[in-house]
């Protein structure tokens, strides 16, 4: 499979965590993507291939969120949004899967916000 020369490394690092990584019904997999201006996350039970819980900065409890959506604090925004939306859907423990994403900046952002509001990973 070729790969472009932008996403390759990340794409390369991704196959590589994936191998590892499985989300179970008792802990699914909480996978985070990122744009230049964007953060996604979800939560995916592998097991049944089916999202669990979803957020991202165009959820529409973030819509009136000030400024730019692809900085730390949007993605703040977003971890605790999952992590709400997690406990809702009775989930208190995930696996984290970077997705390739180097765990620096707004993926530690999403994820630090996501366990202060109550996810065990």
């Amino acid at each position: 499979m070729a790969y472009s020369q932008v996403g390759d490394s990340r794409v390369r690092r991704k196959k590589r965590i994936r191998k590892k990584v499985f989300g179970s019904t008792e802990r699914p997999r909480l996978s985070v993507f990122r744009t230049s201006t964007h953060m996604y996350a979800q939560i995916v039970d592998d097991v049944t291939g089916a999202t669990v819980a979803a957020a991202s900065t165009l959820s529409s409890e973030l819509k009136g969120h000030d400024g730019h959506r692809g900085n730390i604090e949007a993605a703040k925004a977003v971890g605790r949004l999952i992590a709400e939306r997690a406990r809702a859907a009775s989930i208190n423990k995930v696996v984290f899967d970077r997705n390739g994403f180097l765990y620096h900046g707004r993926v530690q952002a999403l994820a630090d916000a996501a366990r202060e509001a109550g996810l065990d990973f």
